[in-house]
């Protein structure tokens, strides 16, 4: 409990807007991608394979993301 508060503090106000930013801009890429597959009307195992690939990548960043406000990010961009 005290480690989680100690992290908490050491989170800086600009770091999380850039995050909150982050998380936005990739909810609206997945939105308008899931979108458009659907207005594209692939046959199913194509759908099926590119929504998995964008669920993967879509949670890859958002886990890139929460580590970077933790100080330890998988990527930097």
């Amino acid at each position: 409990m005290i480690l989680s508060l100690l992290v908490l503090a050491a989170i800086s106000g600009d770091a999380l807007i850039s995050a909150l930013i982050w998380l936005v801009v990739v909810a609206l890429i997945y939105f308008v991608v899931t979108w458009g597959l659907a207005q594209f009307k692939l046959p199913e195992p194509f759908n099926t394979v590119i929504r998995v690939i964008v669920v993967l990548v879509v949670v890859f960043v958002v886990i890139n993301v929460l580590l970077t406000l933790a100080g330890h990010p998988l990527i930097r961009w």
